[in-house]
């Protein structure tokens, strides 16, 4: 039986060949093949994933898995699906940390390819929005490499003219593939560059970044690949069919069972290998030793691309097909820090293996996101699809593999000794560090310390070295609770020990500040008052951050905090508070421009002077009083201070004066100021 899904042409323009209608509309997915003679009838569950088949006198029941449009990244699930209600694909990014979801629609959505912390939506160009030539390198370009981060966020698009019917993404590169070429785009440049790669970089940036391909080509590993889409509409008799790439290898299957393999960064073909399958899926282990494939048929297959062997004829060979074979299988994935370890799902069961060992099964149909440290996330895309705007954590499933299950079992039940043994026949990071926190509670420094080396845990060794100098066995644990994290324990201990300021420290480390208080509050002893002062002031933060400006006063007040204090007021619109706490100040207080600066902004001119002549400002004040039109009060500053500008701050006085018609004001002005002719003049116009 082979299973179709209905599929647009891939736009108009392209070279048309005689299909058959079906070859023209829908897609081939795979072959499930079903023992008998003749298949009489099928049907399918009533809007779910199963099917039954009537083959000679038989009933054969089946699960049909979706190649759903998916990724993973950076805690964050990456997914599409189509509402009725809109001609886009709707994809989400859900953080399943946070329990938070990003939504975008995306026109023509062709896939998604996620690594690291980012993630690429191929999709078809917008024709409403043509692109120039200069940003593209050549015209006409139908397709784009949209590069997001982890929420969605587009960051640099990529227009190319190749159907990118196979991605694949590292940490560096994406490499989209048609069944004739393919395009490589280093959207990121590795850490670890020389000086003159750098150089060379910069020198030739669009040629150095953007390259593509034809895959009957043999590049070298120079600069022959260039970003020429002539290349890319040349045909060839043995169409690419997958493809899979690490931070060092590029891996391209074709449709007769070739396997080229490349080098990366720089593209240089290294070597072809010969199969007997076709790739549906490939994929590299963690140091690009190995290979796996899944064919059209979901026979799961494994290919050593370093391993030296004698051929037929006696010759010596590159490469050697591994004897496991696996049937049914619909996903795989390598962990990230084990080349021997994989997982992979075969029918409704996930299998773990090392060394190509199986472990025992694990009932589930979901999908691997990812497999490190010796556990394996998985989501279950069906259930979420259901239901795709509302997704649940509950379809997140973590599973360790068996060695961390036996690992803690020994530990729990046999001691450390026997589990040390284990972990020395099984060794990883992730065991070591389970080892050592197993030491750590039994305060079995010795052991501790050996496996915090051996997982590399340069704070766990300085953490043992600390303990190692400590005398009491109290101490010791109390430091041992505080560092797994069991901080209300260990403060116990602290006090038990009578070690309130161990106590203290541990809450301020923490930021609790709260607590800090609390425990200064209910020692016997005189509390440090400088500590007390920057407890209060830090709670009153916590609530000034919050706008509870009431709250915060209170504590700023014993925190002896004036500057914030004056802003508090100064939002609770508290003006008598305000003025209190100017008037409290000693002259000269660098506070006081600042709140006199406030009092002018809420036209409180009498206060403002009032701050202003305290910190020695008065030009400040008369600058104040013409603001707020109190003219007879800056008249008097300006006398009073003999200032220079009092001349023409009688001319403005008196004409603001004369604009109202008070000219009887303005004459009384000038003579109370002794400018006798100017009053005259004013009384004989």
């Amino acid at each position: 039986m082979a299973l179709y899904v209905s599929r647009e042409p891939f736009g108009a323009g392209q070279r048309a060949e005689p299909r058959s209608p079906i070859a023209d509309l829908h897609a081939h997915l795979g072959t499930l093949k079903v023992p008998g003679k003749q298949m009489s009838a099928l049907s399918w569950e009533g809007g779910g994933l199963k099917i039954a088949l009537a083959v000679d006198s038989f009933i054969y029941f089946a699960n049909i898995r979706p190649d759903y449009k998916w990724g993973y990244c950076s805690n964050t699930v990456v997914y599409a699906y189509t509402r009725p209600d809109r001609p886009e694909y709707c994809v989400i990014f859900w953080d399943t940390k946070n329990n938070e979801k990003y939504v975008k629609y995306v026109k023509s959505l062709i896939s998604i390819t996620t690594c690291g912390d980012f993630c690429i939506l191929a999709t078809k160009a917008d024709e409403n929005h043509p692109q120039e030539e200069n940003e593209m390198g050549t015209f006409g370009a139908t397709f784009v490499l949209v590069l997001c981060n982890s929420i969605g966020t587009p960051l640099d698009p990529k227009y190319i003219d190749i159907v990118p019917l196979f991605v694949a993404m590292t940490k560096t590169h994406v490499i989209a593939a048609s069944k004739e070429a393919f395009y490589t785009w280093q959207y990121r440049v590795a850490k670890k560059l020389t000086a003159l790669e750098i150089n060379q970089i910069t020198r030739s940036r669009k040629e150095g970044r953007e390259r593509i391909y034809h895959v009957d080509d043999t590049p070298s590993g120079s600069v022959d690949g260039v970003l020429d889409y002539s290349k890319a509409i040349q045909g060839t008799r043995d169409p690419i069919c997958a493809i899979t790439a690490s931070d060092k290898t590029l891996i391209v299957g074709r449709e007769s069972g070739t396997i080229q393999r490349y080098s990366l960064p720089n593209v240089g073909l290294i070597q072809k290998y010969s199969l007997n399958c076709r790739a549906y899926q490939l994929s590299l282990n963690c140091n690009s030793s190995r290979l796996a494939i899944i064919d059209i048929s979901g026979v799961l297959t494994f290919f050593d691309l370093d391993a030296r062997v004698t051929d037929s004829t006696g010759q010596q060979v590159i490469g050697e097909l591994l004897k496991l074979e696996r049937k049914d299988v619909w996903d795989m994935k390598w962990a990230k820090d084990n080349p021997d370890l994989f997982a992979m799902m075969e029918k409704t069961r996930m299998y773990v293996f090392r060394n190509l060992d199986p472990e025992e099964p694990i009932q589930t149909s979901g999908y691997i996101c990812n497999f490190e440290d010796l556990e394996i996330k998985s989501v279950l895309l069906d259930e979420i699809l259901k239901n795709p705007e509302h997704p649940n954590k509950d379809y997140i499933i973590n599973f360790e593999i068996r060695s961390l299950r036996d690992s803690r079992a020994l530990i729990e039940k046999v001691g450390i000794e026997d589990a040390s043994q284990f972990i020395e026949d099984n060794p990883h990071p992730r065991l070591w560090r389970l080892l050592a926190e197993a030491a750590l509670q039994n305060l079995d420094l010795h052991t501790a310390e050996q496996a915090f080396v051996r997982c590399k845990d340069y704070q766990g060794i300085k953490f043992v070295k600390r303990l190692g100098h400590l005398q009491s066995e109290s101490m010791k644990q109390a430091e041992v609770a505080a560092y797994f994290g069991r901080f209300e324990e260990a403060e116990r201990m602290y006090l038990d020990m009578d070690r309130r300021d161990l106590a203290i420290g541990l809450r301020l480390k923490l930021g609790d500040w709260f607590r800090v208080l609390q425990l200064l509050k209910t020692g016997s002893g005189d509390a440090d008052d400088s500590l007390l002062e920057q407890a209060h002031n830090a709670i009153g933060d916590y609530f000034a951050d919050r706008q509870k400006w009431l709250n915060a006063v209170q504590y700023y007040v014993q925190g002896r905090n004036q500057e914030r204090l004056a802003e508090c007021y100064y939002m609770l619109e508290d003006y008598e508070g305000l003025e209190n706490l100017a008037n409290s100040l000693p002259e000269n207080h660098k506070l006081l421009p600042e709140i006199a600066q406030m009092f002018v902004r809420v036209g409180m001119c009498e206060q403002a002077v009032t701050a202003f002549l305290k910190c020695n400002q008065p030009k400040a004040a008369v600058d104040t009083c013409v603001h707020l039109n109190q003219w007879n009060k800056a008249v008097e500053l300006a006398k009073n201070h003999s200032m220079k500008e009092i001349g023409s701050l009688l001319a403005r006085y008196a004409s603001h004066l004369l604009e109202k018609n008070k000219t009887l004001d303005a004459i009384e002005l000038y003579r109370k100021a002794n400018y006798f002719y100017d009053a005259a003049k004013l009384m004989f116009k």
